[in-house]
């Protein structure tokens, strides 16, 4: 990969120049899941891929989709090969808690066999460092925000209030892989109504990121478990 690595800072300068030039931006992030869904049929055969925790997980409703899925798969790869900054984590890192094996190793493999080279990268867990910056929170100030989770209440609430204040203009709920169609068509028929657009829903969230930048032309941030750090104080 030929990337620049951004650091904190970059990404936050990065993002504040968008919302300034009002130009479209998507961040988004590459951990164990996307790394999984991925791996099948690629780098990987779909039994091994489903017999990996994470997996169990998610056809047990855990994670927003089901797997096997090829088509997931394809349009994750597809985002991440047209996304601005990708979030990856470095090699050895033990940020995240997952086997070393699905992590920068497993990425490396998906990223050779797709031809994946993203422009510009960072850690894959700058949501979590988002969330707990005040430049992040004092750039939001007075722009329209869009927010797309599980969550809704429980997050809604806490981000209109202090420290955050943020103005937002509207709270999709997103539980699974197959609203992805409707939200996105919601996304571009109301694109006017917002300035930037938060998504925390697991590895769909790097699809509606990327095509929240280039179908409506805003800044979009795959924002992760980042409402688990706003809502609880810590990521898991």
């Amino acid at each position: 990969m030929n990337s620049i690595y951004l650091e904190m800072e970059g990404v936050l300068d990065q993002l504040e120049a968008a919302l300034l030039e009002q130009r479209p931006l998507s961040l988004v992030r590459v951990g164990d899941g996307e790394n999984i869904v991925m791996s099948q049929e690629t780098v990987w055969p779909t039994e091994q891929v489903l017999q990996e925790r994470w997996a169990i997980k998610a056809n047990l409703g855990q994670k927003g989709l089901s797997l096997p899925n090829p088509q997931l798969r394809d349009e994750v790869a597809a985002s991440l090969q047209r996304a601005d900054i990708v979030g990856i984590l470095p090699r050895g890192d033990s940020t995240i808690n997952a086997p070393d094996y699905l992590k920068r190793p497993l990425t490396d493999m998906v990223f050779a066999h797709f031809g994946i080279s993203p422009p510009l990268t960072c850690h894959a867990c700058v949501n979590r460092e988002l969330a707990q910056n005040p430049r992040f929170w004092q750039m939001l100030a007075g722009k329209r925000v869009l927010l797309v989770t599980r969550e809704i209440e429980a997050l809604r609430a806490t981000l209109e209030r202090e420290p955050y204040h943020l103005n937002l203009v509207n709270a999709l709920p997103f539980d699974s892989y197959d609203q992805m169609q409707d939200t996105l068509e919601w996304i571009q028929t109301n694109q006017d109504t917002f300035d930037v657009a938060l998504f925390s829903c697991g590895v769909n969230a790097v699809i509606l990121a990327e095509r929240t930048a280039a179908l409506a032309g805003k800044v979009a941030i795959d924002f992760g478990k980042a409402n688990n750090i706003i809502l609880k104080g810590r990521a898991n």
